[in-house]
């Protein structure tokens, strides 16, 4: 596994219980949360995807040209 692979799997694992934390402070601290927590829940997932696409995208680019 490259570095890029393994510090991008650090930020996942600490955003994924960020942010499920976040989505949990939510729902059990607000009555009718259910509108409040799609835009946490949507961020939760793909934050470290478009994260992943980005450093791969620069590693790609990167060999290609040098």
């Amino acid at each position: 596994m490259k570095l890029w692979q393994r510090l991008w799997l650090l930020f996942a694992v600490i955003w994924v219980v960020v942010s499920g934390l976040n989505v949990a402070t939510i729902l059990a601290l607000e009555e009718g949360a259910r509108g409040k927590v799609v835009t946490p829940l949507v961020l939760l997932f793909a934050v470290p995807a478009a994260v992943y696409l980005l450093a791969w995208g620069w590693v790609t680019w990167r060999e290609r040209r040098g």
